[in-house]
């Protein structure tokens, strides 16, 4: 393994056991629930808005490192951004995750600590485990009040 691969493996081991913005959120403008029936995956993701901006995120539930690594980082890169920086990290993400990114757009500067995901294409079982939180994050920030369940499905 790279001394990069171990790297990111370290940050994604470091966010599964130490998750960021994990907890409930009060005063909470919208929210959602994920799933992954494939990987067992749960995720709840609470949103709070002022106006345009994504003031406060936070994540709870329960999955596999990648999932929960993902809420974690996810919370940290979105909060305090506009909803359209946010839809800009939200499609850089998939596309990473997916395999849709040209390599030579991924970079630090591009993505920030979210690299980490970088390899999760090569493994397309994963991708549904990484981007379940985003997906969520998306349906958060449209509901003004609990909605049906996200699914990977």
């Amino acid at each position: 393994m790279s001394d990069l691969q171990e790297l990111y493996q370290s940050v994604i081991l470091d966010h599964n056991r130490k998750p960021r913005n994990f907890g409930p959120l009060s005063g909470a403008t919208g929210s959602a629930e994920g799933k992954n029936p494939l990987c067992g995956d749960q995720v709840e993701v609470a949103v709070r808005l002022d106006g345009d901006v994504l003031q406060d995120v936070k994540f709870t539930g329960h999955g596999c490192a990648i999932s929960k690594a993902s809420a974690s980082l996810m919370t940290a890169a979105v909060q305090g951004k506009s909803l359209a920086d946010v839809d800009v990290l939200f499609e850089k993400f998939h596309a990473l995750v997916t395999g849709r990114m040209p390599e030579a757009e991924i970079t630090k500067d591009s993505l920030g600590q979210l690299i980490v995901f970088s390899s999760v294409s090569r493994f397309p079982i994963r991708v549904k485990c990484a981007s379940l939180a985003w997906h969520t994050l998306k349906a958060a920030i449209a509901s003004d009040a609990p909605v049906a369940p996200v699914s990977t499905e």
